[in-house]
């Protein structure tokens, strides 16, 4: 573990045992909540329009947080961290007692992880559209907790794989309880670490297909993210609620591939790719709400801040002893995001209203260098421009928000508003320009009948920039450069979703999804000059189409008590007008296909569960100008594991993956010139990297 990872785990470590032995920590004036009559099933009650689950019908899993239970809910499924700009309208799929969680970095996974399972009363699924919460629709969790006294879970996770490091400390610590008259979540972890590698070959071929050579290939990676973050929130006695956040992360990533080169009649080649990153970042989050005049008022701040060293070297050692050939870039990159918002909503009738005004400032300040080998051994500084540069974003927007009930069992929620922005690049070819975007949603909820909800939005979305694609870089392997491109504009689209939730009762739910979107000015690989390229926003209008299924089984029907089967099925078609050539082509790093298939069978009357996974997915590849890759899996990867829920009070899981022996592959076609040109080269490589095997240990405190 670095110095960075220990200084942190040793600081966290002592915060977490002060705080257990605080006295304040207990509320023994609380309310006790209130008592429902047990069920084990997984059939929810319907009231008011939501499906509601008492904590005691996710007994059979031994949750030990909230997240526990979130995961077996049929045919739930929680979104991930949104990436549009700023905070923005709500977007997660997950509320803690009717409240969005703040933050970004502080997603949903997260902060179920850190509530004990015990603070947890029920979990409501409710259409978004008929919430007073503006930008919601589709499916939504909420989680309604109570917590009492200080309350602990852990999971440690260790890993081991053939020719990789043992990956020993790979786990998470939380706390949550009582605070003074607040509740509060601690939490410390390293579970987004990783201990990677695989072994393998790349047969190099020229146009025609004739083999030039091979490469024996290693690859062996590590990374680990320590992360200590918490969160406050308080009601007071008048109704005013607060809500803090904050989180404090370091990442360590090592990454090295060796390549032997083995070519008849000429000597070998010895070929190193390493990169590095000594990444860390925070954030601070906060938000209070309060009564104003005939409504109420939310005030949100929030600052993050990420410093970024990044190194990526590429070293040729001929076995003859001829001089090496080496590469080597280096980047250095600090990056901001600070944001204030007020939100005020108010009740007119049967309408609800919503006024949201956002302030933003982002950054990033990179400092790039690139270097070569000279015939003396000694790098040598190469020219590189647009590398270094600082980007600026100054961003205010406005959304007016309303929403009612138009029918029985029907319900409107509208936004409408803009942006204005000014944006900026500071360095010899920088420049600024402003633009306003407009913004804005329809969405509808339909309860169809006691058993089907169908939701729709139609949206106009400005999408985020990664400031990253303003500059310069260098991949040094391939020897592929972006030349820097100081002309960016952020894409914006048109959005359509539809949601179907059929619930099965006793026997399960499905799920339908269709996403239809028309995107302008997406950022893909232009032509910068007649030899170089670099991202920028394409002309003509992309489209994407994605249709997801999801269903969840409970197996009791057919006899196989305590049986649950969940399946995800999604197919996309992502295209674009190709700048080079002009003609249809999918979009870059688009998904194509994916399916899970997901089987747990907790056998009554014991403390015993088993079950297994299986899944893949495909993609539709990566577009240069001069260049096209494609990786992709020889197979599906799956695993079994088998479960023992009190182990001396311990919840004991042991898990295998890649049964069937997944490869990884990947094909490289390099062009002489362009893409629409003659082909000088190709690559084809295979990885292999054998079982996995992880065990999990589970408990509470």
């Amino acid at each position: 573990m670095n110095l960075c990872a220990r200084r942190i785990f040793a600081t966290s470590a002592n915060v977490l045992a002060l705080t257990a032995a605080s006295p304040a920590l207990a509320n023994t004036d609380a309310a006790a909540p209130q008592v429902e009559e047990a069920r084990t099933d997984l059939e929810p009650r319907t009231e008011n329009g939501r499906q509601i689950y008492q904590a005691s019908q996710f007994s059979r899993f031994a949750p030990q947080t909230a997240l526990d239970m979130a995961g077996q809910i049929p045919g739930f499924v929680i979104s991930q961290v949104s990436t549009d700009r700023g905070l923005g309208e709500a977007s997660q799929n997950v509320l803690i007692n009717g409240q969005r969680i703040t933050g970004k970095s502080n997603d949903a996974q997260t902060a179920l992880s850190r509530i004990a399972a015990s603070s947890v009363i029920r979990l409501e699924i409710a259409d978004g559209a008929t919430l007073n919460i503006s930008g919601l629709n589709g499916q939504v969790l909420n989680v309604v907790t109570r917590p009492d006294a200080l309350q602990g879970s852990f999971a440690w996770r260790p890993q081991w794989r053939r020719r990789v490091d043992d990956f020993w400390i790979n786990g998470e610590v939380n706390l949550s309880g009582k605070l003074g008259k607040g509740d509060f979540t601690l939490g410390l972890s390293n579970k987004d670490g990783h201990r990677g590698g695989g072994w393998g070959y790349e047969d190099v071929r020229d146009a025609n297909g004739d083999r030039l050579f091979i490469r024996d290939v290693r690859s062996r990676s590590q990374g680990d993210r320590p992360r200590l973050a918490g969160t406050y929130s308080l009601k007071s006695d008048n109704g005013n609620l607060l809500n803090a956040n904050g989180a404090l992360e370091f990442y360590e990533y090592r990454g090295q591939r060796t390549f032997n080169r083995q070519q008849a009649g000429v000597p070998d080649i010895f070929e190193v790719s390493a990169d590095r990153e000594d990444e860390w970042n925070f954030e601070l989050g906060a938000d209070y709400e309060f009564g104003l005049g005939g409504g109420r008022l939310k005030l949100i701040g929030f600052h993050r801040f990420e410093h970024s060293p990044f190194q990526d070297l590429f070293r040729s050692t001929p076995s003859d002893g001829s001089p090496e050939n080496a590469q080597r870039f280096n980047q250095v990159i600090d990056e901001g995001e600070s944001v204030l918002r007020a939100e005020y909503r108010w009740k007119a009738g049967k309408a609800d209203w919503q006024l949201s005004a956002e302030g933003a400032f982002n950054y990033l300040d990179a400092e790039s260098e690139f270097f070569q080998l000279d015939n003396g051994g000694i790098f040598q500084p190469v020219p590189l421009p647009n590398a270094t540069a600082r980007v600026e974003e100054k961003r205010g927007q406005m959304i007016l928000s309303y929403g009612r009930p138009i029918a029985k069992d029907l319900t409107l929620q509208a936004t409408l508003g803009a942006e204005y922005s000014e944006l900026g690049v500071t360095g010899p070819n920088g420049n600024a320009r402003r633009y306003a975007r407009p913004k804005g949603s329809i969405a509808l909820g339909w309860k169809a009948s006691p058993v089907l909800d169908i939701s729709a939005r139609f949206q106009r979305k400005v999408l985020q920039l990664n400031f990253g694609d303003f500059l310069a870089s260098v991949d040094v392997r391939n020897n592929n450069a972006n030349a820097g491109n100081f002309g960016l504009v952020p894409p914006q689209s048109w959005l359509l979703n539809l949601e179907a939730n059929r619930s099965l009762g006793k026997t399960g739910s499905i799920k339908l999804k269709v996403d239809l979107e028309a995107i302008s000015d997406l950022v893909d690989r232009i032509p910068i000059t007649a030899t170089t390229e670099a991202p920028g926003n394409i002309d003509g209008t992309a489209k994407r189409l994605r249709t997801e299924i999801n269903a969840s089984l409970l197996l009791d029907a057919i006899g196989i008590r305590g049986a649950k089967l969940d399946l995800i099925g999604a197919w996309q078609t992502a295209s674009l007008r190709d700048p080079l050539t002009g003609e249809k082509r999918p979009m870059s790093n688009r998904g194509r296909t994916f399916w899970n298939l997901d089987f747990r069978h907790d056998i009554p009357g014991s403390n015993w569960a088993y079950g297994g996974f299986a899944e893949d997915s495909g993609d539709y590849g990566f577009y240069r100008l001069d260049y096209f890759n494609r990786n992709y899996r020889t197979g599906p990867m799956n695993g079994i594991f088998v479960e023992h829920k009190d182990v001396f009070g311990l919840k004991v899981r042991g898990q295998v993956f890649n049964l069937t022996g997944q490869t990884e592959g990947y094909d490289e076609i390099f062009y002489l010139d362009r893409r629409d040109g003659p082909v000088d080269f190709t690559h084809t490589g295979r990885n292999k990297y054998g079982l996995i095997y992880r065990a999990t240990v589970s408990g509470t405190f």
